[in-house]
């Protein structure tokens, strides 16, 4: 059982009860400090919260209680659902984030996570396969967290997300709109275009931050398509 921290932040509402709670969302507080992270995650002025928060030690902070609708997400989308604080719950990892020296996340930390993870999933009866998201994947327009520097492949071999493999028939050519549909099969808020813009690109990019992190191109090249093609799949 995770040892927790209490905080209290005031930054919470009621959650929607028309809006299962399904996801997690992870987030890197992108700050210097984690000092600095939990001061402003329990500021009344700042408005924005999160359930947990992970120090790179591995301690664990609890500021909102689950039932309560932390404000993590912003403005965002998954699977169609567009009021993504009330479907998850939004835990921050203390990291500078690209703006403060973005550095990979301890094993402390990752080890921590994983334990809140399981007792997360086993108490709220979440998918372990498909409730974990990031913060970019949600919000791709705006955010990059927690970036290509996490363990997303960890983590799933851990038994929490599920990790692409791609099989020979996943290598080929792509028309935009399948591209597209792939990434709204997903759970991506992509645009149904048909053609490879500008509204693509962000999903494309946090797909690849998620799970192709030493490519970060934004385009659909022949990885990017047979990840693509093989988490669909898995998925469905």
């Amino acid at each position: 059982m995770t040892d927790l921290i209490r905080y209290t932040s005031p930054n919470f509402n009621d959650r929607d009860p028309a809006v299962a709670l399904q996801f997690i969302v992870l987030h890197y507080t992108g700050m210097k400090t984690g000092a600095e992270a939990l001061e402003r995650l329990c500021d009344p002025n700042s408005e924005v919260s999160s359930h947990y928060l992970i120090e790179e030690d591995g301690r664990v902070f609890q500021l909102v209680d689950d039932a309560k609708r932390a404000w993590h997400a912003g403005k965002a989308s998954w699977r169609g659902i567009t009021d993504i604080n009330s479907a998850s719950i939004g835990i921050e990892l203390v990291n500078p984030g690209h703006t403060h020296g973005y550095r990979p996340f301890p094993a402390a930390q990752i080890s921590a996570l994983k334990d809140l993870l399981g007792e997360l999933i086993e108490k709220h009866r979440l998918s372990p396969i498909g409730a974990i998201v990031a913060h970019a994947d949600v919000a791709p327009t705006r955010k990059e967290d927690p970036g290509e520097l996490f363990p997303w492949q960890e983590l799933a071999e851990a038994g929490f997300g599920v990790w692409p493999e791609p099989q020979p028939r996943d290598y080929g050519h792509a028309e935009d709109r399948e591209v597209q549909n792939m990434l709204r099969e997903i759970g991506y808020d992509c645009p149904q275009t048909g053609a490879y813009d500008r509204e693509t690109r962000p999903s494309i990019i946090a797909f690849q931050r998620h799970y192709e992190p030493n490519n970060l191109t934004g385009t659909p090249e022949r990885e990017t398509i047979a990840r693509l093609r093989a988490l669909a799949r898995t998925i469905k």
